[in-house]
């Protein structure tokens, strides 16, 4: 990808050098197309199948700050779903 011109550094890729406005901009693409949506993908990253994920901070819709450890341990199931759904 690019911006200005340029390549994008693989981190910029993955959104760790932009700013909240940029990164959220570029999130919410406004086509499903490749090139709109590749840079997000990093299966190899993810934890194999079987092996537990790691624990990081979540919030609910109101505000609240919970940990996907919490979430873990009151249901037998759980599903975490990454994704725009615009």
């Amino acid at each position: 990808m690019k911006r200005g011109g340029r390549p994008l550094p693989a981190s910029a890729e993955r959104g760790e050098d932009m700013g909240q406005d940029e990164l959220l901009a570029r999130y919410n693409y406004d086509a499903f197309i490749p090139t709109k949506f590749e840079p997000w993908m990093n299966f190899a990253a993810s934890p194999p199948l079987g092996q537990t994920a790691p624990d990081f901070a979540l919030w609910a819709l109101d505000g609240e700050e919970t940990r996907l450890g919490a979430v873990w341990s009151r249901h037998a199931y759980t599903i975490v779903e990454f994704g725009s759904f615009t």
